[in-house]
């Protein structure tokens, strides 16, 4: 079913799911139907699917008017990239809680009805989130967090939930509406890194509830897993606050590491030079990483990759 954005808003008025699932799509040929279809074989099916063609150029566009559930919108805009898509998905979005699905991610059937869950359990809370685990080439890993193993679900500190893996994935998290007009929606004048400049400012402000659950699946691409697009995110705008925020201060040291071994990997000496020097402090091992060569290191990530 397809409409514009007129209709859209006509038919927004109408009705008011518990969910709005927002799917940015542009060049998912390969995969954005299996994606739709674990939306549509959620066991809670209380929400509406705003599907975001952000001028895709494949079959993407064809292959989603194929799909046909009233609960589906699709909105077609000209390329302006991931965070706008997103950003107009929470504005057009009819609903009090919205949640993302990149259209090469796929949920488990429970995702919807455990968070679902959760938003009832927790009802002061508004940021919510479960476990991923990521297919690769050649194997499926779970994630690992820096949270309680005793417990299930947590109510926890963003930053220090994340020191090994990021407990807000954009295809695994749901959020009350009300978190975009507070902490703000994704920073268009990102190249890459958009994902965790909003988290950051999310975990300012909130704390997470997040199950140990693995709910959704991430599909590494070989395009996803080249890493060549160094973010231009500015971590060092978070000095002054992370002085009285030891959690913040290690997080924000470990997503400078990760940027100072990209640059060095891409021949950037300078941005090399700008993330390292700003560095707080690391573990003794990723120090000894931090001061390799970038002949070693790619050899290094080489390996990784192939054993993936």
């Amino acid at each position: 079913m397809i409409f514009t954005e007129s209709d859209f808003y006509v038919k927004s008025a109408k009705m008011k799911p518990r969910f709005s699932v927002v799917i940015p799509l542009f060049n998912k040929e390969q995969y954005v139907a299996n994606t739709i279809q674990s939306v549509l074989a959620q066991t809670f099916g209380d929400f509406e699917l705003l599907i975001i063609n952000d001028g895709s150029t494949d079959n993407s566009l064809e292959i989603v008017k194929q799909i046909s559930d009233p609960r589906i919108s699709i909105i077609t805009q000209e390329n302006k990239g991931v965070s706008a898509t997103r950003n107009h998905g929470i504005s057009v979005s009819n609903t009090d809680y919205i949640t993302f699905l990149d259209a090469d991610d796929y949920w488990y059937p429970d995702f919807l009805s455990t968070l679902n869950s959760l938003i009832d359990s927790y009802p002061s809370e508004k940021v919510f989130s479960a476990a991923i685990e990521r297919e690769f080439r050649h194997s499926v890993v779970a994630a690992k967090y820096s949270v309680n193993l005793e417990n299930e679900i947590v109510v926890t500190d963003y930053f220090s939930a994340s020191l090994k893996e990021t407990v807000i994935c954009t295809s695994a998290a749901v959020f009350e509406k009300s978190v975009f007009s507070e902490a703000g929606t994704f920073d268009e004048n990102l190249k890459s890194g958009e994902d965790t400049d909003l988290w950051i400012r999310i975990g300012l402000q909130y704390k997470v509830v997040f199950i140990q659950k693995i709910l959704a699946r991430y599909i590494l691409t070989a395009k996803s897993l080249s890493g060549t697009t160094i973010s231009n995110i500015d971590l060092d705008k978070y000095r002054d606050r992370e002085k009285n925020n030891p959690n913040l201060s290690k997080f924000l040291d470990l997503n400078r590491y990760s940027l100072a071994i990209q640059s060095k990997v891409n021949g950037e000496s300078e941005r090399y030079r700008q993330f390292s020097k700003n560095i707080s402090s690391l573990p003794i091992k990723k120090k000894i990483v931090l001061k390799l060569p970038a002949f070693i290191l790619k050899l290094l990530i080489k390996l990784q990759k192939n054993r993936l």
